[in-house]
């Protein structure tokens, strides 16, 4: 228990220890040297590197080592690089207030005696800054050349042919130094045991080994079954909410955690025997990593292939598919943990190449089989996704798709991996067998998270349905498998130092324009506009609900000056938010002014409008809630834009009318300033009629609609004499214009109405046709029907067609004379 509290409190300390107390002693030096860097020390060691470098004779473990050295005094030269920036900046300022040299005539002696002390000090100023410039190029070129150097020793070891497992010969050398390694282990033991006073102290540490075992054994075999009973008892209670899931997936942590914990106690129970030796001691260190990746690997499989969770499953499968995947995994698992065991045994105690290939290459097969049947439930989740009578071309979605794509990827590694190995590139097949099995872990680790997350959304929401297509739960999703890129980049051969080396050239920044862009100012610029627009926000809903409603503003004003102050404020928000990140606009003044002008020409339409969206909320000719006519098209305003304004016709459609055509175009607003309006009701009467009664008629039913304003009154006016009925119309003013399409239908209901109780007749339009030279129809009537032909007189041959109004004007008769026939001007009309 001793030894597990040292490995506690050593955890403790790398965890929270200061940055310095893990710097090596020559960069904990460097750190604490207020004068700058030691350039004589730096100038022996980069000799020494470079003579590594042009000579690439070195280890790699020597070459890291370098490296690391190397990394802290380029970081020494990045920080002496912002030296006496305060100062540089001052005396260039003052430079600059003396202004331009004179091209012509002589500077006052005074002047030009500033200029030149003020330039020697500026040269003074940057002279350590250059200097921490060059030092810092060389220890790039030198850092990017050793790390060239071992991507090349990586690449040629991977592409090295070596035995091949399928000798029968070295399968003795296998099995000699497997079984040797565990008699060795015995061996030490068996010592250990023959020492008395060994034996003594292990006999007196006996009962505490026993019960440390006992707990350990208990906790191993029991631990799981105890998790998952209360996670079935939560999932199964009433009720089946997120925060019910959260609290069972919470709960099957224990799953993993309690038989670590028996495992670990476990080993420390056989380390208190005091009989483990050197090599038992190499060994058994490795058992709780080891038995940390399988119990994850089967804890994994249980979230991916759950047992008693049926509302959404990670993947579509059956009960049967499901209890073979837990299998597969599971056992996929223990074989990731051999790979780990064996491979690290072989380094520690020195297997030869031919006993780690063959003894490794039954873990790769193995490993392939359980890939195979993994990749299997793959494609059954990918063809259960796209339905029962899903086509070939028929759309999946993108995470059926993944799946798809993964298990091929999973079929061709299971074959090629093993190929390799047995032809000879073992180190080549372990390259891909044992990165693709550790990702693969990680994918469904990813997988699980992101059901947390969709659940926590849940939980905190309350929106389950929404929850799939919800943005929140996709950019966490997203923000976590970025997060995971450098995991994968490790699983897969890439060193600390080059994920350090690309971190080193983020937090750099890229210069633009003589600026450079960070992190640091990217976070400083958004955190510093956020809080502006934050405020801003605030400051709108403050003048829209609070301070303009107890004015005497109209609406239109009010939404005017809201809009404005949203304006204004997002443009001082921008601009504080660049002068506090420290980026220098007049760097990039050039540039911009530049792009300004291919810029204007491409986006003059957005400007144009822009600008027009500026003035109509300064001169509000119209406002939210007006009705008006732009381009014939009526509508109510609903919503004013510095782009583009938004009307609602009476169809309940959107229009979007461009600001420029309602500064620039005709614009009829009915309902600016009041909602006062006219009505026009037009209505004809037949010819005979009766006028004064007519008139006296439309005067009773304006003046009783209520809508019509009683001053002015409205008024009946006898427009004139039609083609087919005397023409009045009913003027009226209305109080709300809005209802114009309602009076109108009423006064219409109420005049046809009276009309019929008055007798008073509404004419409508009626015409009599007559043919030009009926005689053409007479040889086709002929020929149709045998007889006499009808007695048929012509007309007049005049070329006009003749019109008769009858009484009523009903239509008598309807011929037309067929195209072609008749008069050499054409036929008939």
């Amino acid at each position: 228990m001793t030894r597990l509290l040292h490995r506690c409190l050593l955890i403790l300390l790398l965890a929270f220890a200061p940055a310095g107390v893990l710097l090596s002693p020559t960069q904990a030096i460097a750190q604490q040297t207020l004068s700058g860097p030691d350039y004589e020390t730096w100038e022996r060691t980069a000799q020494r590197a470079e003579v590594a470098v042009d000579a690439g004779r070195a280890s790699s473990t020597a070459l890291e080592t370098l490296r690391n050295e190397l990394v802290g005094w380029r970081q020494q030269f990045t920080d002496a690089q912002a030296a006496n920036k305060s100062a540089i900046a001052t005396t260039r300022a003052q430079i600059e207030a003396l202004g331009p040299v004179p091209e012509a005539g002589t500077e006052a002696e005074d002047i030009a005696g500033q200029r030149a002390e003020l330039n020697r000090r500026l040269a003074r100023l940057q002279a350590p800054v250059k200097t921490a410039e060059l030092a810092y190029s060389r220890a790039d070129g030198l850092i990017k050349g050793i790390d060239r150097i071992i991507r090349d020793r990586q690449t040629e070891e991977l592409l090295q042919l070596g035995p091949t497992p399928l000798n029968p010969a070295n399968w003795r050398d296998g099995l000699a130094a497997l079984f040797g390694s565990l008699g060795t282990v015995r061996n030490e033991i068996v010592t250990a045991w023959a020492n008395p006073v060994q034996r003594a102290e292990t006999k007196q540490n006996l009962p505490g080994v026993l019960l440390g075992a006992l707990i350990g054994l208990v906790l191993m075999v029991r631990g799981r079954r105890w998790s998952e009973w209360l996670t079935v008892v939560v999932l199964r209670a009433r009720g089946s909410g997120a925060g019910r899931w959260i609290a069972s997936f919470v709960i099957s942590l224990g799953e993993l955690v309690l038989p670590f914990v028996g495992l670990f106690i476990l080993v420390e129970a056989v380390y208190a025997t005091g009989l483990i030796g050197l090599r038992g001691d190499v060994i058994l260190g490795l058992v709780p990593p080891t038995g940390f990746i399988f119990l994850l690997a089967r804890w994994l499989a249980m979230r991916i292939f759950p047992r008693h969770e049926l509302r959404d499953p990670p993947l579509q499968l059956d009960i049967p598919q499901r209890r073979a995947g837990r299998w597969y995994g599971g056992m996929l698992g223990l074989v990731v943990a051999m790979f780990f065991l064996l491979k690290r045994v072989a380094e520690i105690i020195g297997w030869s190449e031919e006993a780690t290939v063959t003894i490794l290459f039954v873990a790769m097969i193995l490993a392939g089989l359980l890939l195979l049947q993994i990749a299997r439930l793959l494609i059954a989740h990918s063809r259960a996704g796209r339905g029962e009578g899903a086509t070939e071309g028929q759309e999946e979605m993108f995470r059926d798709q993944l799946a798809r794509i993964l298990a091929r990827a999973l079929q061709i590694l299971a074959i090629v991996a093993p190929a390799l190995a047995a032809v000879g590139y073992f180190k080549a097949a372990l390259a891909l067998m044992l990165p693709s099995l550790l990702s693969l872990l990680l994918l469904g680790a990813l997988l699980v998270l992101q059901r947390v997350i969709t659940e926590l959304y849940v939980l905190l929401s309350g929106n389950r349905d929404g929850a799939g297509d919800s943005l929140v739960p996709t950019l966490m999703g997203f923000l976590l498998v970025l997060l995971s890129v450098p995991l994968f980049a490790l699983i897969w051969g890439a060193r600390v130092a080059d994920l350090t080396e690309l971190w080193t050239r983020f937090t750099e920044g890229v210069s633009v324009g003589g600026t450079t862009i960070s992190p640091t100012i990217f976070l400083t610029l958004a955190v510093v506009f956020v809080i502006g627009y934050m405020l801003t926000r605030l400051l709108q809903g403050a003048l829209r609900n609070s301070i303009l409603p107890k004015t005497r503003i109209d609406v239109g004003g009010r939404n005017a000056i809201v809009s404005g102050v949203g304006y204004l404020g997002i443009f001082l928000a921008a601009v504080i938010a660049i002068t506090s990140a420290g980026i220098d606009l007049s760097n990039v003044a050039l540039v911009a002014g530049a792009l300004s002008v291919g810029i204007g020409f491409g986006l003059q339409n957005i400007v144009s409008n822009f600008v027009s969206g500026i003035i109509l909320l300064i001169e509000r000719p119209i406002s939210e809630g007006d009705w008006i006519e732009v381009g014939g098209v009526h509508g109510t305003v609903r919503d004013i834009s510095v782009r583009s304004t938004r009307i609602e016709t009476f169809d309940r459609s959107d229009v979007i009318v461009p600001n420029a055509d309602l500064v620039s175009g005709r614009v009829t607003n009915y309902t600016r300033g009041n909602t006062v309006g006219r009505v026009i009701v037009p209505v004809g009467v037949a010819y005979g009629t009766d006028t004064r009664r007519v008139e006296a008629i439309l005067q009773e039913i304006g003046n009783a609609h209520p809508m019509a304003l009683a001053n002015p009154a409205p008024a009946v006016i006898f427009r004139g004499f039609g083609a087919d009925s005397m023409d009045f119309e009913i003027r009226a003013i209305l109080r709300d214009v809005n209802w114009v399409m309602s009076v109108q239908s009423d006064m219409n209901h109420e005049i046809a109405r009276r009309f019929a109780q008055e007798g008073i007749e509404i004419p409508f339009a009626q015409r009599d046709v007559w043919l030009r030279n009926p005689e053409v129809l007479q040889p086709a009537e002929a020929a149709a029907k045998p007889g006499p032909a009808p007695d048929i007189a012509p007309e007049s041959k005049s070329k006009k067609p003749r019109r008769r109004k009858s009484g009523k004007g009903h239509l008598d008769e309807t011929d037309f004379t067929p195209p072609g026939d008749g008069d050499a001007d054409g036929g008939g009309r």
